[in-house]
């Protein structure tokens, strides 16, 4: 008698889960339980459970809350003194949840026969009852609760978000000693900060059991961002936007799709219009297309290494450090304890001192920074500054006893002339860009005679005439300007396949004609005109060897001996005339 009162328990039980989930069906199938034939269809059959309101018994799902719209699901637990572990994982904001349990009716009868009630009057009382309150939270932290020996029954997980909507993941089990899901923490699961420096930042953790007592597979993610710690990985992963781990938000008002009923057994034509929610049509299916947010957060994910360090981080910045040990079989995560620290400032550069009159050189490095410092000794009317970006562009910023008056970029050759002002002191700020190394020359003064730098026309190119080539010879032309300068052609054999890379590298125009061989040298001449239409030269190099490469080099010298260097040249001559 008392086999049979448990068979028929037990016949309640999935019935009146079925009955809670599906009212009307023309089909039924059995629900999902640790029966191991039915559970290696239930988890790789992942949409099996996708938003159903039954929680597999063995494998974690990822559902969807809407903010103040309570989400309840149910789980099985089928003979009393089983071991239960059900773990919530809140995803992008704190969750209010509560496990209970609905006990199956025991026998109310006078007779005491040891039957049960009439079906309807039991599944009317299961729905009626709130249940025995196990374990309830607040909060955004990965919390659990655990049994030794749970009664069997229907439990019932109860989960609101008053925050905003919000993503979350469920686990439960009735085998916590053998399923093993998330991977170990070691005794000390401190994330340490071993190295600190001004861009980059070491990182190491002792390893997870899980790979070295155990042998699973695992892999550490390092997350790094500026405003906080996480507490989960799937966290990272919602702040990061919707990727394929989380399903898109679906349409409010349903806790259930139409592949659910399907998959359950369940047509998912018209005739579920008939049921208990037929006023709520089925949303379509399909995942919502979503703009990714720009966010300030990188996950690295490296192996089983457990030290890492960060590199390219601003100086003088405090950033969060988070380590998620993953299994790498069931994709399931467990968090270290995160860490966060400042990394150091930028060495404080010395100014340098611009004297009146002087050019000085300046070397930036990229994206670096450089200060000058230029304090007239005498009164003054006006400043003027020339600059003279050698490779490629530099941001120039000067401020006049605090104030800013000067931010553009430079390149090439540019004259800047300021207001002055009695005992004013000038503070220049130059930057350096992305693309690499920043060298320019640059000359304050207050009293500008001739210029210390030549001036130079807009297009500084040296055209090549290929009709006039020979094998011996090329000719050559180029723009000059109104002042009158020397000129000075260069030559040298390069090789065929003279490539991008060296030819920047021949690009700096602080060069002078001074670092080369007097064998490169072509000749000088002087050359000016006052009208702009006819300040060209042409300039016929000869000499040369037939079918080689030369590279040429004009160089335009000015009143106080400072050379600015033509964009170069490279030419080939014929190889039969």
């Amino acid at each position: 008698m008392k086999n049979k009162q448990i068979f028929l328990r037990m016949v309640l039980l999935h019935w009146c889960l079925l009955w809670l989930l599906f009212p009307l069906s023309s089909r039924t199938q059995k629900l999902p339980t640790r029966d191991e034939e039915l559970f290696q269809m239930q988890i790789r059959d992942k949409a099996f459970f996708h938003d159903s309101s039954v929680i597999p018994d063995g494998a974690e799902i990822s559902s969807y809350l809407f903010r103040d719209t309570p989400k309840r699901y149910f789980f099985v637990v089928e003979e009393d003194n089983t071991p239960l572990s059900v773990t919530v994982t809140p995803c992008d904001a704190p969750l209010e949840w509560k496990l209970s349990l609905q006990e199956l009716p025991e026998d109310t009868s006078g007779e005491g026969s040891g039957d049960l009630e009439p079906l309807e009057q039991q599944k009317q009382q299961i729905i009626n009852e709130e249940g025995t309150e196990l374990f309830s939270y607040k909060g955004n932290d990965v919390e659990y609760f655990i049994s030794s020996s749970s009664p069997s029954g229907l439990y019932q997980l109860d989960l609101l978000s008053t925050e905003k909507d919000t993503h979350f993941k469920v686990y439960a089990t009735t085998t916590p000693e053998s399923d093993q899901p998330y991977p170990e923490l070691p005794y000390d699961p401190r994330v340490d900060v071993t190295s600190l420096g001004r861009t980059t930042i070491t990182l190491a953790w002792k390893p997870s059991p899980t790979a070295s007592l155990l042998k699973q597979p695992i892999q550490y993610c390092v997350v790094i961002n500026k405003e906080h710690n996480f507490k989960s990985l799937c966290a990272v992963e919602a702040k990061l936007s919707a990727d394929d781990a989380f399903m898109m938000a679906p349409k409010p008002g349903l806790d259930f799709s139409p592949f659910d009923f399907a998959h359950f057994g369940f047509p998912s034509d018209n005739s579920g219009k008939e049921r208990s929610f037929q006023a709520k049509p089925f949303p379509k299916l399909g995942r919502h297309v979503y703009s990714r947010p720009k966010v300030d957060i990188q996950k690295i994910c490296i192996g089983n290494k457990n030290i890492f360090t960060v590199s390219d981080l601003k100086p003088d910045t405090q950033y969060y450090f988070d380590v998620f040990v993953v299994n790498v079989n069931s994709n399931m995560s467990t968090t270290y304890v995160g860490t966060f620290a400042r990394t150091k400032e930028e060495a404080k550069q010395k100014t340098v001192e611009l004297k009146d009159g002087k050019v000085t050189d300046i070397f930036v490095k990229r994206k670096g920074a450089k200060f000058l410092r230029f304090a007239p000794v005498s009164s003054h009317q006006k400043v003027t500054f020339f600059i003279h970006s050698c490779l490629d562009a530099v941001q120039i910023q000067v401020r006049r006893d605090g104030k800013l008056l000067l931010s553009q970029n430079v390149e090439g050759i540019q004259q800047f002339q300021l207001r002055g002002k009695p005992k004013a002191k000038y503070l220049i700020r130059l930057k350096g860009n992305k693309k690499g190394a920043s060298v320019l020359k640059i000359l304050a003064t207050t009293r500008p005679t001739k210029q210390s730098f030549p001036s130079l026309p807009e297009d500084t190119r040296i055209k090549a005439f290929d009709k006039l080539r020979t094998c011996s010879s090329a000719t050559v032309a180029w723009l000059g300007t109104q002042e009158r300068n020397k000129f000075c052609i260069y030559k040298k054999e390069v090789d065929d396949n003279y490539n991008e890379d060296q030819k920047r590298r021949e690009q700096n125009q602080c060069l002078g004609p001074d670092i080369r061989k007097k064998s490169e040298k072509v000749l000088c001449k002087y050359f000016h005109s006052q009208n702009l239409q006819k300040a060209v030269t042409t300039e016929t190099i000869k000499g040369l060897q037939p079918g080689r490469s030369y590279l040429l080099d004009v160089y335009v010298i000015g009143h106080g001996g400072h050379s600015v260097k033509y964009q170069s040249k490279v030419v080939k001559t014929r190889k039969f005339c």
